[in-house]
């Protein structure tokens, strides 16, 4: 896989040969496009509603806009800037989902916490409970970007945890790079606020846990012991998926903050069965794009 946020990154067919295989109706060029997009768009759109069926839904909807879009790409910007503004576009203007009201704001989503009961756990206990824990403090960090616009989300997540530079971030969003520049300061300055504020893991003399929260999450179901989230052994890292740019990006504020964010999962593989064959088998995405 290659960040496709990147000024440069590689493959087997660069995306304008594909593009034009699909639009002479090469089916599988037209699945190899999309499946090397689609760990991108599924993990912003992850990130943008915090539910992973939600993310499959928002995924499938831009895809579908991309394909049925895609014989109006006259090549004159990179697919991937077309491609990722139709996503863009799609994920800002889409219907909210339940998931995105948990948390509305940084007031709230602190006197949630506040109003969390504390159970602290042995260092025994906090070892058994390790994944359960690292879910919490996935589940958190999750909520944190929903107390964002969604507009600030999707700049946050495309140059914080995506680490598209500002000339590609400015081009997907329509926005001048200094724009994109000062949204993403002020996205990156708003987390870090609350984080140094209220979390412990960040600044040592809060008082919040995670393995204090943990006890309350499982016994009212916020964690399903059984269902993880975000805390799954196929999921990988974001800092192990998303190489860095070469280009240097604003300052990051503390880097205990930026390792956080880093450790959030990435999800890369899929049932393609379910998540691209039954786009690119249905009889109207078939008929639009000739497919053979």
């Amino acid at each position: 896989m290659h960040n496709p946020f990147l000024k440069e990154y590689s493959s087997d067919k660069t995306d304008e040969q594909l593009v034009r295989e699909a639009q002479d109706g090469d089916k599988k060029s037209l699945e190899e496009l999309i499946l090397k997009h689609q760990p991108f768009i599924y993990n912003i759109a992850w990130k943008m509603v915090r539910h992973p069926k939600d993310a499959e839904d928002l995924t499938q909807e831009a895809t579908i806009k991309i394909i049925t879009n895609l014989s109006k790409f006259e090549n004159r910007s990179a697919f991937r800037t077309w491609a990722y503004r139709i996503v863009a576009n799609h994920f800002l203007m889409s219907k909210r989902r339940p998931n995105e009201s948990v948390f509305e704001s940084f007031d709230k989503m602190a006197q949630g916490l506040e109003m969390t009961p504390d159970t602290p756990l042995t260092p025994l206990e906090q070892q058994e409970k390790k994944e359960f824990i690292r879910e919490m403090n996935y589940s958190c960090m999750s909520g944190m970007l929903l107390c964002l616009t969604r507009e600030q989300r999707l700049v946050y997540i495309l140059g914080e945890m995506f680490n598209a530079d500002h000339s590609i971030g400015s081009q997907i969003l329509e926005i001048s790079k200094d724009n994109f520049r000062q949204r993403l300061s002020r996205a990156r300055k708003d987390i870090y606020n609350f984080m140094n504020e209220k979390c412990g893991l960040v600044n040592k003399s809060n008082p919040c846990r995670c393995h204090k929260k943990v006890t309350f999450a499982m016994d009212n179901k916020v964690i399903d012991s059984k269902n993880l989230l975000f805390n799954r052994s196929e999921y990988s890292k974001f800092k192990n998926e998303i190489k860095q740019d070469a280009d240097e990006m604003l300052d990051i504020i503390d880097e205990k903050y930026a390792q956080l964010y880093g450790n959030l999962p990435f999800k890369k593989d899929f049932d393609k069965q379910t998540f691209l064959k039954d786009i690119v088998n249905d009889q109207h995405i078939k008929n639009l794009m000739n497919l053979n």
